[in-house]
């Protein structure tokens, strides 16, 4: 099973350790798009800051972003899962889960970055600021950017088995599966069910979306679930207590939706 997930924008700073070891990071076929971002970044975040700022997306309270980015390359590296933080990865819980499941965690997780296209929790990297949605004077719109080279690299990372795709919409342009590989993905979506004057009501809401699926992966990797298809993922959900709709592509080459109906969050 493979586990794509998004980043967060926040990110964990200090620490110690060494610096970014580029060749060092997983998936060495994406090293030259990595190198070409990474020079431009550090080169736009040292040059005028407030040009810097607007290609981010920043506010002027997130300016010690841009100043950060500028120490990319000499910056303390600590393992991905170490660095991404908020609402998803604390439900998720990286750092107790028990050993057996942390090394499924280590097998099974991929979280894809604006910066690094996509990198394994175990991955050493600094802390960044450089979200899919950025598009850069030089290099364009990343999702746009990254496509050519994760096409090139993911149909192997995928492996054989099921792909759980739990990446939000701006990390999703960056790889779509296809063919064969999308016949054994399954996507994700959290529904957040209201009874409102004895009528149900579903809605999307962020909060919900980020820790379901933080949690659903959790009581994956805990319970040494290791689902195949999308079909036998279903299953497994739903052994573990979950509330799933599912719904199997209408035609091959086309991945499956999941639809995981929560009332509330438990923590």
């Amino acid at each position: 099973m493979l586990v794509l997930l998004p980043p967060s924008e926040g990110k964990a700073a200090g620490g110690s350790g060494a610096p970014l070891k580029p060749e060092s990071l997983s998936l060495p076929g994406l090293a030259p798009a990595r190198a070409a971002l990474l020079e431009e970044l550090v080169e736009l975040c040292a040059g005028d800051e407030l040009k810097a700022r607007e290609v981010l997306g920043l506010s002027e309270g997130l300016r010690g972003e841009v100043a950060k980015n500028v120490e990319l390359r000499s910056a303390v590296a600590r393992p991905a899962g170490e660095i991404y933080t908020g609402v998803l990865y604390d439900a998720l819980g990286l750092a107790d889960l028990p050993a057996a499941a942390r090394g499924r965690a280590r097998d099974a997780l991929l979280v894809f970055s604006g910066l690094w296209g996509a990198v394994r929790i175990t991955d050493r990297i600094p802390s960044y600021r450089c979200s899919m949605g950025v598009k850069l004077p030089g290099l364009g719109a990343l999702g746009a950017y990254w496509r050519g080279p994760m096409a090139s690299v993911m149909p192997d990372a995928a492996g054989e088995g099921l792909v759980l795709d739990l990446r939000s919409s701006a990390y999703a342009a960056a790889w779509k599966p296809k063919g064969e590989v999308a016949g054994r993905t399954a996507t994700v979506r959290v529904l957040h069910s209201q009874v409102v004057d004895g009528v149900e009501k579903r809605s999307v809401v962020s909060h919900f979306n980020k820790a379901t699926k933080g949690r659903l992966v959790r009581d994956l990797l805990l319970a040494g679930a290791a689902p195949g298809t999308p079909a036998e993922l279903v299953t497994a959900l739903r052994d573990l207590g979950y509330v799933v709709e599912a719904e199997a592509p209408a035609k091959p080459g086309k991945a499956w939706s999941l639809d995981v109906v929560v009332t509330q969050i438990h923590h």
